[in-house]
């Protein structure tokens, strides 16, 4: 049963620049550059009924692109850090979508997501790294890159590695922008990605 999530992904350029902050701190897996990425909803491991009609939904969504700022390098977990992030400053377009991919997701059956939607990409998984030595390896990053790229579609991702940070693979892929309506008010036709 694969885990699945939704997410934004990252450009190959953009992931190449955050890629660029990886070593210097011991005891932190740091995430591929090819496994970067927004997490939209997490809906975790779920049945082929589930997935299958959660797929379906999100096909209904028809949304603008959305506008990805990469604003600052942080840590999740305070005193016990667990993940470096590169965070993302949250927008309309990006808060509405996260949203509608909630009210989806519980219309397929998925409890409610219990956090609050924290935009960002994780960079690295922590295990036994104290908060000084994060702090340390953050001051010398000068707070990182201020990166911003256009996202025009949305993933439905999987991972069957047991310990987080992929291998992703896309189950299914939505184009935002498309379907939207245009200035006259027509709606372009459906189609696939594939």
């Amino acid at each position: 049963m694969p885990r699945l999530f939704t997410a934004l992904e990252v450009p190959s350029v953009i992931g190449e620049r955050l890629s660029f902050l990886r070593g210097g701190l011991p005891g932190a897996r740091w995430i591929d550059a090819e496994n970067y990425h927004v997490t939209l909803r997490f809906l975790g491991d779920v049945d082929e009924r589930t997935a299958s009609e959660a797929a379906d939904l999100l096909v209904g969504v028809k949304r603008d692109p959305v506008q990805v700022s990469i604003t600052e390098l942080g840590v999740f977990g305070g005193d016990r850090p667990r993940s470096i992030i590169a965070r993302v400053q949250p927008n309309t377009e990006l808060t509405e979508l996260q949203a509608e991919h909630e009210r989806l997701m519980r219309r397929a059956g998925l409890a409610p997501e219990g956090r609050k939607f924290t935009p960002h990409v994780t960079l690295a998984r922590l295990r036994d790294v104290s908060a000084h030595a994060v702090a340390d390896w953050l001051s010398l990053r000068g707070g990182g890159p201020a990166l911003d790229y256009e996202a025009d579609r949305f993933v439905l991702l999987s991972s069957r590695a047991s310990t987080g940070g992929g291998p992703y693979m896309v189950e299914e892929a939505y184009p935002l922008g498309f379907g939207v309506d245009d200035e006259e008010g027509e709606t372009e036709d459906d189609e696939t990605l594939w």
